[in-house]
């Protein structure tokens, strides 16, 4: 039946849910689902915002000396405050079609390893972007209900969650963490290392979004013959002109080697620190992995030969933190468990 009450609390219902993520700001409205997914960069010139989102991720690296891309986040946590709090607002404004009389209730994900500080530095760029309330639950968490994971069975349920700035590893049982560990090694310390590896082997600079579409590209934890091959364009630094190569997938490998063990070596030690009862479970129903590290060729396979556990990716992995945050935003009883202080 039509009530216009209804209605009317439908139209204002403006709840929503942020994975503020290093790489991409993900916003999931009530009722509406995923509404935005954009780059976690702002451009600025002389204080003033330029442009934020899609339209300033094409002009990183490319602004002239007045204008300045900005990413906020840094490791999974905010490293300009007024920026942040810029982008936020634009995002916002922007799924309630710029109506400034919404002021939402938000949840916004967060590292499992965040301080206080950074938790309050997160509220208070929601609550001075429009947030009427914020609620911050941790990545991992919303991870786990985002992939369907039964988090509030008695049973352990392990997640790898790989985003742009941060790794996180936990084991949820009983809709409680038994035991999270963040390591601040993710995708853009693949993307730097990719630099850095083509700058040493063939004195080529290129920038952070070639690196990046190297890796989504070509990126392989286990690459194997014939070794898959990508054009790149970038600087040559000893003559200075700009230069095309080829590079293969093997040369990635070795460039994110590093990257890859201390992701190896975290879930390990959460396995070792699982207690037993909780590890027989593991066994049973796998690691799920989620984040846009979880798209990296082989690494599920590579993760599946060094723990011995089933990996199993997630099946939209670049959206399981921010559904996860809209499920505990339909069901407020669930929120109420796992929203952290």
């Amino acid at each position: 039946m039509f009530s216009p009450l209804n209605f009317l609390f439908g139209w204002m219902s403006s709840d929503l849910a942020i994975d503020l993520g290093t790489a991409n700001t993900v916003l999931y409205v009530k009722g509406k689902g995923i509404v935005l997914r954009e780059p976690s960069v702002v451009a600025v010139r002389g204080g003033r915002v330029l442009a934020v989102g899609t339209e300033a991720k094409e002009m990183l690296g490319k602004t002239p000396g007045n204008i300045e891309a900005i990413r906020p986040m840094r490791d999974g946590v905010i490293a300009d405050f007024e920026v942040c709090e810029a982008m936020l607002r634009y995002f916002i404004n922007k799924v309630h079609n710029r109506r400034t009389l919404v002021h939402p209730r938000i949840i916004i994900s967060v590292p499992s390893g965040i301080t206080q500080v950074e938790k309050r530095a997160v509220r208070e760029s929601a609550e001075s972007a429009g947030a009427r309330e914020v609620f911050l639950i941790e990545e991992p968490m919303a991870a786990a209900i985002g992939a369907d994971m039964p988090i509030t069975e008695p049973t352990a349920n392990m997640i790898i969650d790989i985003g742009g700035g941060t790794t996180e590893v936990a084991v949820i049982s009983l809709a409680g963490i038994v035991y999270a560990k963040s390591v601040r090694v993710a995708g853009d310390k693949m993307d730097a290392s990719i630099l850095q590896y083509i700058k040493r082997k063939h004195n080529l600079a290129i920038g952070e979004r070639t690196a990046e579409q190297i890796k989504i590209s070509i990126g392989n934890v286990m690459p194997s013959e014939p070794y898959e091959t990508m054009e790149i364009k970038g600087r040559d630094l000893v003559s200075g002109v700009p230069k095309t190569i080829t590079i293969r997938s093997d040369e990635i490998q070795s460039a994110i080697a590093e990257q890859i063990e201390v992701i190896v070596d975290a879930v390990r030690l959460a396995l070792e620190a699982t207690p037993p009862e909780l590890s027989a479970d593991i066994v049973d129903q796998g690691i799920v992995l989620t984040g846009g590290g979880a798209l990296l060729k082989n690494l599920d396979k590579l993760l599946a030969n060094e723990t011995g556990m089933p990996i199993i990716v997630a099946d939209d992995p670049l959206s399981s933190v921010v559904l996860g945050s809209g499920k505990a935003l339909d069901n407020f009883d669930i929120l109420k468990e796992i929203a952290i202080d």
